[in-house]
């Protein structure tokens, strides 16, 4: 692949798929939108059509994941969704929680933050306070794992299934995707 240095998009790879993951806060959407940018590819956010639809029916995301607790169909369809968009692009990057469990890649990135961290970037883009934006991606992040091990029986803390565990405290949002493009080349 060629080195992005170039300013040039990768074209001796005739695929490639790219999911990033991580838990609220960690980073994956600003990082997925970076590298998509960077390489020129397609984003689809699984994180972005879940807010859609909690949005759609006038739900909070708290509330809209307690209402899919009770509906797995609503996880299903989203998960199978993205999974078929991903195996019909050339080229695409996958933000989503469970992407890199769901979707067939050539690179799955695991982004991971303290909580602390997360609730700091979560308070700040939703406009809470950070004790606030810890409660409510406590609440979230209990109310998923228990929908992704009845659902799927995924332990969302087990990330075996990712090539590329980044710790996104430690790099700015460049820097984070200069470490996903990285790994991108040495594929």
């Amino acid at each position: 692949m060629k080195s992005r240095d170039d300013g040039e998009a990768p074209t001796d790879r005739p695929r490639l798929i790219v999911t990033v993951s991580g838990l609220a806060g960690s980073g994956t959407s600003t990082t997925a939108e970076v590298i998509s940018s960077n390489l020129e590819i397609d984003v689809l956010s699984v994180g972005e059509t879940f807010r859609r639809e909690a949005e759609r029916r006038g739900m909070s995301l708290e509330e809209f994941g307690e209402y899919a607790s009770k509906d797995p169909e609503v996880d299903r369809r989203i998960d199978e969704r993205q999974a078929e968009i991903a195996s019909d692009a050339d080229n695409l990057v996958v933000e989503g929680r469970l992407a890199g469990w769901m979707v067939d890649a050539d690179l799955k990135v695991w982004l991971k933050a303290p909580l602390e961290v997360r609730a700091k970037r979560v308070a700040a883009r939703e406009n809470q306070t950070v004790r606030e934006a810890e409660g409510d991606i406590r609440r979230r992040e209990e109310c998923e794992r228990e929908r992704y091990g009845e659902f799927y029986g995924i332990d969302i803390s087990d990330l075996s299934a990712y090539h590329l565990v980044i710790d996104t405290s430690r790099w700015e949002p460049g820097g984070v995707a200069s470490l996903v493009e990285t790994g991108i080349n040495l594929i």
